[in-house]
């Protein structure tokens, strides 16, 4: 089954989409939010992305600008008011593939998914090569391995190695419990809250040098957690900041 990803701020729009392309047997994940949209298409494969041009407080443009660096799954950019010739040639330079004004077909924006999906088929599933460097640490994707310099190799459990990844891919990004929780996907125990602080304090252990005084999980009060620090992520041997 095709797995369609939809980044839109309408609620309306995307529930339009996700019940009309579910109904032609696709799979559909709809998001609004590039938090969302990020952690989506760093744990599932995609095989068409679709961007609104405006996201509330971002720009669809930013999103496609900074994915198609790293990925050649299609993007069709759809739009309801900035549908100047200059707008849409600035996506299709940037690397989108199609564009789409608003309103559209429904009929129409299948075919043109249908299209994206016949020039662009899904090259085989490869083990995801990413490492990041945080600190003294390097997390490594493919064999899921947490090193520090001088302490050798730490283990993680399921979900602290997901909750990890979550702060990894959002540096310095203040998050919610409520964030954590949907993001990390905790599993295997209650799931409340709360189940958050426990897994914080978790990491805290195996990551601080003083789990008292944490330097790089740090809180933000009455607001949630964020990563203290800057990342570096490489992509099989190139290393991106």
């Amino acid at each position: 089954m095709k797995h369609i990803l939809v980044i839109d701020d309408d609620a309306a729009m995307r529930r339009l989409i996700l019940e009309y392309l579910t109904m032609h047997a696709f799979k559909v994940t709809a998001v609004c939010e590039s938090i969302r949209f990020n952690h989506v298409l760093s744990h599932e494969p995609v095989d068409v992305i679709v961007v609104d041009l405006n996201l509330g407080r971002e720009d669809g443009l930013e999103i496609v600008r900074n994915l198609t660096p790293r990925s050649d799954i299609p993007i069709i950019v759809i739009s309801g008011d900035r549908l100047d010739e200059a707008e849409k040639v600035v996506a299709l330079e940037l690397g989108a593939s199609d564009f789409i004004s608003k309103p559209f077909g429904l009929r129409e924006f299948l075919a043109r998914i249908r299209v994206a999906l016949r020039q662009h088929p899904r090259r085989p599933a490869a083990k995801d090569q990413r490492s990041f460097r945080f600190g003294s640490w390097k997390l490594g994707l493919k064999q899921r391995r947490l090193m520090c310099e001088g302490r050798g190799e730490v283990k993680l459990t399921s979900n602290e190695f997901n909750l990890l990844m979550v702060f990894l891919e959002n540096p310095r990004v203040v998050l919610s419990r409520e964030q954590l929780l949907n993001l990390s996907r905790v599993r295997g125990e209650e799931v409340f809250d709360r189940s958050v602080d426990v897994l914080i304090l978790r990491l805290r252990r195996k990551l601080e040098v003083d789990a008292g005084k944490p330097r790089l999980i740090k809180t933000s009060r009455g607001v949630g957690y964020f990563l203290n620090t800057g990342v570096d992520v490489s992509y099989g041997g190139t290393m991106v900041a």
